[in-house]
């Protein structure tokens, strides 16, 4: 039998709700303990010079193993 880590990180899939991601934390066994947003950039030019700016914000949920 294959042990599970402790703790493991799930992102918010484009297309799915939060709360299917939930589901899918618990279905594998773990619980919700953190949330995150991660920012996701891109670089854009204005006026000659290259900028980082924010394209989407990606959620990412902290899990504990249930014992």
């Amino acid at each position: 039998m294959e042990k599970k880590p402790k703790k493991k990180k799930f992102f918010v899939e484009t297309g799915e709700t939060i709360s299917e991601c939930l589901e899918r934390m618990a279905k594998e066994g773990y619980s919700p303990t953190r949330r995150m947003e991660e920012p996701i950039f891109h670089e854009v030019s204005q006026g000659g010079k290259l900028e980082k700016v924010v394209k989407e914000q990606k959620i990412v949920f902290e899990g504990k193993l249930v014992d």
